[in-house]
């Protein structure tokens, strides 16, 4: 079935801005609150959200095989089970009935304002409810810089990461969407020169640039799901900020890996993007040397040239941009980490998510995360306002965004923000 929504020359009867992320070619997929209280699934074109489940009410997906209650509800979990022939379906559709060249809905005053919000009017909340969450490690400048810091040059990396997908379960009870801000978290460390730990507030609070791929039910228990199978259960893309408390990390993370200081908060942008929009953006990944075993080999185009951007804004102060990355650096893709995650039959549901790990590029300007950027904070960074960050401080937002751009085409993410408050104290 042709992706017809992809077509660079359509046009849309909305208003949308030259330099929009959210062209008529997105069409992502989220969950918003109306003006009057009522939340339901929706997509974006331009600076306007619409309402899928009043297009559905007003049949305007007749023909697809949908349940009537479909784009009703307050997860996209249901639509992402239905599988990749529906997605395709109902976006080449929204495509259609936003296309300039179609007046059902643009001239029909009483539907367009059942279905149409302005973007300002409506709150975005959390796509989907994420049962499972998985956190990949799968950027070699990444781990490559981790591991020069914390160990030394010429043992950078670890034996297994060449071969496999290195990742680690996190938590999905304190996954949220860009706008919710973070509490610094308390945690348990040892000082530098110490033996004994204390505990306080993290001092060493990081961001990490991250992107994440929300599932389909993809397997049952037992099965394994083969790599050049795996994008067929990958249904699009969101940011993802995966907070981390780097002190805290550095005390509790041997023998197993990251735990307190990871689990604390993980923020995404609010509109998965699909990967049919993506399509166009296909490019090659870094060689793999050595060679992966079979059941990771594939050949082609199998990552995404995106191109992904961090700002650090101080309290009542303008932005910097610190960070610019891009995903296609990732040395381990999407399929591979899908692949290898089934590889023993663990079950992936819709709706699970699936980080891709810090993402580092070649060069200090397009480091994922302040640990590597200030080089443990040996490097400082200056901010608009003239003040100095080695991680973040109370009162900063960090700002993530990333785009696709090709034959004038812009796809986007929009993006992830928040804000990092002072540690929770309960009363």
């Amino acid at each position: 079935m042709p992706i017809t929504a992809n077509d660079p020359n359509r046009k849309s009867w909305l208003d949308v801005p030259n330099d929009s992320d959210f062209p008529i070619q997105n069409i992502p997929f989220g969950v918003f609150l109306t003006k009057d209280d009522v939340v339901t699934i929706g997509t974006r074109i331009g600076d306007y959200a619409i309402d899928l489940g009043a297009l559905q009410q007003l049949n305007y997906f007749e023909g697809i095989d949908l349940t009537d209650d479909m784009f009703m509800q307050d997860t996209l979990n249901d639509f992402i089970s239905d599988g990749k022939k529906t997605w395709r379906l109902v976006r080449n559709r929204i495509a259609d009935i936003f296309d300039a060249t179609n007046s059902e809905l643009r001239d029909n005053e009483k539907h367009r304002e059942t279905v149409i919000f302005k973007i300002e009017d409506v709150e975005m909340q959390l796509p989907v409810l994420i049962g499972d969450y998985t956190d990949f490690y799968s950027s070699k400048e990444h781990a490559t810089n981790v591991g020069t810091m914390f160990r030394d040059p010429e043992n950078a990396l670890f034996p297994n990461w060449l071969h496999i997908p290195i990742g680690y379960h996190g938590r999905s009870s304190t996954i949220v969407p860009s706008g919710i801000p973070v509490h610094r978290p308390m945690g348990q460390t040892l000082p530098n020169g110490e033996t004994t730990p204390v505990f306080g507030p993290s001092r060493l609070v990081d961001f990490e640039l991250e992107t994440a791929f929300i599932t389909t039910d993809a397997n049952i228990m037992g099965e394994n799901i083969p790599v050049h199978e795996a994008e067929d259960y990958i249904f699009g893309m969101v940011l993802l900020n995966d907070w981390s408390a780097r002190d805290i990390q550095r005390w509790e993370y041997v023998p197993l890996g990251p735990f307190l200081a990871k689990n604390f908060a993980s923020s995404i942008s609010p509109w998965i993007v699909t990967m049919d929009a993506l399509e166009p953006f296909r490019t090659k990944g870094p060689i793999q040397e050595p060679m992966p075993l079979p059941y990771l080999q594939e050949k082609g185009k199998k990552t995404f040239d995106i191109n992904l951007e961090v700002s650090l804004q101080p309290e009542n102060a303008e932005a910097t941009v610190i960070s610019r990355s891009n995903f296609k650096y990732m040395y381990w893709s999407m399929s591979q980490q899908l692949a290898h995650h089934t590889s023993n039959g663990c079950r992936v549901n819709s709706g699970d998510m699936m980080g891709s790990g810090t993402i580092s590029g070649p060069t200090p300007d397009s480091y994922g995360s302040m640990l590597e950027l200030t080089w443990g904070g040996k490097n400082p960074i200056t901010m608009s306002d003239g003040t100095e960050r080695k991680f973040i401080n109370d009162g900063d937002t960090v700002i993530m965004k990333g785009f696709c751009e090709k034959d004038n085409t812009r796809i986007g993410f929009g993006e992830v923000s928040s804000k990092l408050l002072p540690p929770f104290f309960r009363k």
